[in-house]
């Protein structure tokens, strides 16, 4: 089979009439849970104020500070070869592969070819691909320790109502999180700056067992692609990490400060600053779980957590739905729609031009 028709291939599992599922999971899981614990009463207690308008719109800005963040990120990570035009597309194409994909498989495959048609070669692409990836699990790696030390564990798991058997769990998926998460990013690390041949040899002995035998070869082309992109990235500058990791930590950051925004902006004077420390570290936790999410960008189970963990900062539970709703809808839906628009648009110029950009 030719490149372009595993590519058109490819591009088929991310068609645009997918976003049907994570919509359908998402509200069948929203409704479950109004039925459950709908309250009218609860709903007395949003208040409109100054503050309502204020943080919501700094909620909205917090989202925007972290696509931008990204997308100076690719820029960074491509040596600034990609246009500001260019990169708004492909994290936005990127993000909306993410969001009809379970969190534990992603974009990345995809999102190689995203760069790749934007001029870059398959090489280069996946080096970009396999730097982001590394630079966000960095950050998971340093700031959870980091939040254990300063958080008091109690505080942390006391997530209300919760049954100490889901509660038990839910720390114990976290820590699952967490763990595979810090394997791979020890295993990337040292195939892409101290033994990229040595790892290759290793995933090759792995894919050896008979359960995963059938995907060997895939294998293959990894461990040679780490190869590859090793030659790529221990030849970059330390500043050129510090800058690429910085809008790391800014993106990723401002995304977890949409919830603090969101509610602050009904009931502002109800926290302090201790609160929404509390509320970024248990927003840290959950994404961690959200790795071992079955279903298309987490949806239902995000929902979910965000009852479960966030629920008690709120005057009442009833309203911890309504919320997870409006988070999604700032953080998650609009990804799903851009997609729509873009993706077939995108496919339809990039497959019927021949690419003249391309770079060795």
């Amino acid at each position: 089979m030719k490149q372009e028709e595993k590519e058109k291939n490819l591009f088929k599992s991310i068609r645009p009439t997918k976003i049907i599922y994570p919509i359908l999971i998402g509200l069948g899981v929203v409704s479950y849970m109004l039925y459950k614990e709908f309250d009218p009463k609860a709903f007395d207690m949003i208040t409109f104020t100054k503050y309502t308008v204020i943080f919501l719109i700094v909620a909205l800005i917090c989202m925007m500070i972290r696509d931008i963040g990204y997308v100076i990120r690719l820029r960074i990570l491509t040596d600034n070869y990609m246009s500001w035009r260019k990169a708004i597309r492909v994290i936005l194409l990127w993000e909306f592969t993410s969001a009809i994909t379970p969190s534990a498989i992603g974009g990345t495959s995809v999102a190689i070819l995203f760069i790749h048609k934007e001029g870059l070669s398959i090489g280069k692409s996946s080096a970009v691909v396999m730097a982001t990836s590394f630079l966000d699990e960095l950050y998971f790696i340093i700031m959870f320790p980091l939040i254990l030390l300063t958080i008091n564990s109690s505080q942390l798991w006391d997530v209300g109502d919760v049954d100490s058997t889901i509660r038990s769990s839910l720390i114990n998926i976290s820590w699952i999180g967490y763990s595979l998460k810090l394997l791979y990013l020890i295993t990337l690390s040292y195939g892409l700056f101290r033994n990229p041949r040595g790892l290759k040899w290793l995933i090759l002995k792995i894919f050896k067992l008979p359960i995963l035998r059938r995907w060997k070869h895939g294998a293959n082309k990894a461990g040679s692609d780490i190869i590859v992109n090793s030659k790529e990235l221990r030849a970059k500058k330390f500043s050129f990490w510090v800058k690429a990791f910085g809008t790391t930590f800014f993106s990723w950051t401002a995304r977890y400060w949409i919830v603090n925004a969101i509610l602050a902006a009904f009931w502002f004077s109800n926290y302090a600053w201790a609160d929404h420390i509390l509320m970024f570290a248990r927003q840290l936790i959950m994404w961690i779980m959200m790795l071992v999410a079955p279903t298309p960008g987490g949806s239902g189970f995000a929902e979910y957590i965000f009852k479960e963990f966030l629920g008690n900062f709120l005057p009442a539970t009833g309203l911890a739905v309504a919320m997870a709703v409006l988070w999604r809808l700032i953080t998650y839906y609009p990804y799903l729609f851009a997609g729509v628009f873009l993706l077939p648009t995108w496919i339809k110029d990039k497959f019927n031009k021949q690419t003249k950009e391309e770079i060795d």
